[in-house]
């Protein structure tokens, strides 16, 4: 009986080791599994260093810079998840995101990623994705004007191709309802408490004159008095003044707290889609929240943020480093 149990054991032992092993590389193909705040531990640590210096640098020349990588990063995952797929440019044979509706002549910042992936290049060449090397970016930019800070989830591969449809039909439009807003969102797999807190990004930077038009001359949730001071800078006539620019915040546009939700309290969120998370209906609990505790809101933008980092991402073999954050390789 002895040695039929001993000859057994290795049996069972070589058993375990193939069914975790079968785990391990179930784990595996699960593309949010290989992303971790460690994967550049060792292959390349000073990545961090290198995007923050870089992005001090940009922000001090202009503190705009600091909402345009924020946005950057959020039209680049509502399309393919945060693949920096919005980063291609068009070429004769490949059509990228940047001239959809939502992109173009708005979105900026691309010569900053540029930049920056230049300096991550020198401390380690064809390593780091450009895909996370924004979302790197995007968290720096949040804490250089006074936002929260988070430990960003990286190991993300940069796509090889682009979806201009997807960049047209995913990404909600400045004259979003709640109802439209709140499906938008849900079709990335983000909740509509992620999206009032995420919706907080418009604490800091400018909108332009196009995005806000119709908002100040024909809706009613809106603060007379705002209205017509931003009238002053806004023609009615479409094709006049498209691209003059008001800030989204009306106090502080450089600095990440909560005086956005503050302002809608008072109907003066400069965007269509501000204004309804402030209007009758089911977000409004949730901006007094904020208005109330800007630890909440700060706690709930970081889930927000992780949580729209994790869209999609690509890892272990599908995409690839990008060498130039502009081009296929």
């Amino acid at each position: 009986m002895a040695t039929r149990a001993s000859a057994a054991a290795p049996a069972a032992r070589r058993c375990s080791y193939v069914v975790a092993l079968l785990f391990l590389l179930a784990l595996a193909g699960t593309s949010s599994a290989q992303l971790s705040t460690g994967f550049y531990s060792y292959s390349c640590p000073g990545v961090y260093g290198a995007v923050k210096s870089m992005m001090q640098a940009a922000i001090a020349k202009e503190k705009r810079m600091g909402a345009s990588i924020l946005r950057l990063f959020f039209h680049d995952c509502f399309v393919q998840g945060c693949d920096a797929s919005l980063l291609l440019d068009d070429t004769a044979s490949f059509q990228g995101e940047k001239m959809a509706t939502p992109n173009n002549g708005s979105v900026r910042g691309f010569e900053v990623i540029d930049a920056v992936k230049s300096a991550v290049e020198k401390v380690c060449p064809g390593v780091v994705s450009c895909a996370d090397i924004l979302a790197i970016a995007a968290r720096d930019s949040v804490v250089i004007l006074g936002g929260p800070s988070w430990d960003v989830k990286v190991g993300r591969r940069d796509s090889t191709t682009a979806s201009f449809s997807g960049a047209n039909n995913n990404i909600p439009p400045p004259t979003s309802g709640l109802v439209n807003l709140t499906s938008l969102f849900a079709a990335q797999g983000l909740s509509q408490k992620d999206m009032v807190a995420l919706s907080g990004a418009h604490t800091i930077g400018l909108a332009r004159c196009t995005n806000f038009r119709a908002h100040i001359y024909n809706d009613t949730d809106i603060d007379a008095a705002f209205a017509k001071t931003r009238q002053s800078g806004c023609p009615s006539t479409s094709g006049a003044g498209d691209n003059n620019l008001a800030p989204l915040d009306l106090q502080t546009p450089t600095v990440f707290e909560n005086n956005y939700y503050k302002n809608l309290l008072s109907k003066k969120g400069l965007l269509h889609s501000d204004q309804e998370l402030f209007n009758g209906g089911a977000t409004d609990a949730l901006v007094q929240s904020y208005v109330g505790s800007q630890s909440t809101f700060f706690a709930d933008f970081v889930t927000g943020m992780i949580k729209m980092g994790d869209i999609t991402p690509l890892t272990g073999s599908n995409g690839q480093i990008r060498k130039n954050c502009r081009r296929v390789n």
